[in-house]
C-alpha cells in the first residue's frame, strides 16, 4: 500500500485514500474477470492448435533408396524422380532401411517420418477378415474339380507329411479355367470357407497401376503379406488381365503390364513349394495366357470347368430352389430337358427371375409357368438375339 500524506486528518488525505480504494476495487474486479475467462481462453488455444494441425502442410510418401549420412538420404517418388533430401533429427534411424516408405515435407522435401508398415493399404483391403459363407454344399456337381482342388490346396496345408512320405512336392498353384458362370469363383470361396488359412483375394486388373513400378511393387507386397500371415491362399481372379502373351509393343502401358507379369513369375519361382502359401488363379481365356505363366513348376494343376450336364443341372436347381416357396407341381425336368447351354449362373438367374415374376403378380408361391417364362427371358438375353421386326 502506498503511503498517504499528509499524516494529519484533512480533506486531502480523505481524497487520496478514496483514490487508493477505487484502484483496489478495480484491481479486484480485473482479477475476478481473469479467473472467469481463463478456461475459455485455454479452450480457445487448444481448439486453435487442433485447427492448425488440420491445416498443416500435406506430406508425400516416397521410398528410401540409400542413406548417405546421419542427416541426408536419397529417396524416390512414384513419378520416378530421385531426390537428395535432408532428414530431421527426431527420426528413429533404426527404422531406416533401403526400400522402406518415408514421409516427405511438401515444401522442402525433408524426411519427417517413417511408415512402420511398408505394405500397400490395398493389400490389407484384399485380406478377407471374415470367411465367405459359401461351402462345398453350395456347389452343384463339380465332384472331380472339388477333389482336385482339395488335393492341391487343402491337403498340403493339413497333412504335408503325406507328400513327404510319397516323395513328391505339392503343387505351388492351381488355375481354374472354363466358360463363364461355371463356378470357378464360387469354388474358390468354398475353399476359403473350409480352410482356416488367410485368404487374399485380388482381381487381375488391380495389379495394373498408373505409375511405373507400382504394379510389380504391389505383387511383391502381396506375396510378402501372404508369407507373413501363412498359412495363406492367394486367389487372383481374371488373371488374363495381366498374364496375356508377351509381344513387342511400343506402348508404355503394355510394357508395364509385362513387367508386372514378370514380377508375378518371379514370385511364383521365389517362394518354397513346401511352404504354406498357395496360389489359385481363375480365367475364362486360358488360351490367351503366356505359356511361361502356366507351365509346370509355377502352375502345376489346371482344372477345367465345363458346362453342367443333366444331373448337375438338376442338382443346381435343387440348391437354388431349396430356399424358395414353390408350388408342389413344379417339375424341373421340363426346364432341364433340351440342349440349352445353361451354366450354373444361368440357373441361378432363372430362379431369381421366377421369384420376381411371382412378386410382380403379388403371389408368395412360384409356379411352373414362372420358371418357364424366366428361362425364356434369361436365355434370350444371353443369346443377345434381335427382336423380329425391330427395324422393319
Amino acid at each position: 500500500m502506498p503511503l498517504v500524506f499528509p499524516a494529519m486528518r484533512c480533506k486531502l488525505r480523505l481524497l487520496r485514500t478514496q483514490r487508493i480504494h477505487d484502484y483496489l476495487l478495480m484491481e479486484q474486479e480485473f482479477i475476478t474477470n481473469q479467473e472467469l475467462f481463463r478456461p475459455k481462453v485455454v479452450q480457445t488455444q487448444i481448439d486453435r492448435s487442433e485447427v492448425d494441425k488440420v491445416r498443416g502442410s500435406p506430406m508425400a510418401i516416397a521410398t528410401l533408396e540409400e542413406v548417405i549420412d546421419d542427416d541426408h538420404a536419397i529417396v524416390s517418388t512414384s513419378q520416378g524422380t530421385d531426390y537428395y533430401v535432408p532428414m530431421m533429427s527426431f527420426i528413429d534411424k533404426d527404422l531406416l532401411e533401403p526400400g522402406c516408405s518415408v514421409l516427405l515435407h511438401n515444401k522442402n522435401m525433408a524426411v519427417v517420418g517413417v511408415l512402420q508398415s511398408d505394405a500397400d493399404p490395398m493389400v490389407s483391403v484384399m485380406k478377407l477378415e471374415k470367411a465367405p459363407t459359401e461351402s462345398y454344399a453350395d456347389v452343384g456337381g463339380l465332384e472331380k474339380q472339388i477333389q482336385e482342388i482339395k488335393e492341391s490346396v487343402e491337403l498340403p496345408m493339413t497333412h504335408p507329411e503325406l507328400y513327404e512320405e510319397m516323395g513328391i512336392r505339392p503343387p505351388k498353384g492351381v488355375i481354374l479355367y472354363g466358360v463363364p458362370g461355371t463356378g470357378k469363383t464360387l469354388l474358390a470361396k468354398a475353399v476359403a470357407n473350409q480352410t482356416s488359412a488367410t485368404f487374399l483375394r485380388m482381381v487381375g486388373s488391380e495389379l495394373i497401376q498408373k505409375y511405373l513400378g507400382d504394379g510389380p511393387k504391389l505383387v511383391r507386397e502381396l506375396f510378402a503379406v501372404a508369407e507373413e500371415n501363412a498359412p495363406s491362399i492367394v486367389f487372383i481372379d481374371e488373371i488374363d488381365a495381366v498374364g496375356t502373351k508377351r509381344y513387342d509393343s511400343n506402348s508404355g502401358g503394355e510394357k508395364e503390364i509385362q513387367r508386372t507379369m514378370l514380377e508375378l513369375l518371379n514370385q511364383l519361382d521365389g517362394f518354397d513349394s513346401q511352404g504354406d502359401v498357395k496360389v489359385i488363379m481363375a480365367t475364362n481365356k486360358i488360351e490367351s495366357l503366356d505359356p511361361a505363366l502356366i507351365r509346370p513348376g509355377r502352375i502345376d494343376r489346371k482344372i477345367e470347368f465345363t458346362l453342367p450336364n443333366t444331373a448337375t443341372k438338376r442338382r443346381i436347381f435343387a440348391i437354388h430352389a431349396s430356399r424358395m416357396t414353390m408350388d408342389q407341381n413344379v417339375n424341373f425336368e421340363e426346364l432341364i430337358a433340351g440342349n440349352d447351354d445353361m451354366s450354373g449362373a444361368d440357373i441361378k438367374a432363372i430362379c431369381t427371375e421366377a421369384g420376381l415374376l411371382a412378386l410382380r403378380e403379388r403371389r408368395m408361391k412360384v409356379y411352373q409357368e414362372d420358371f418357364i417364362k424366366a428361362k425364356e427371358k434369361v436365355l434370350y438375353a444371353k443369346n443377345e438375339e434381335t427382336p423380329e421386326g425391330l427395324y422393319m
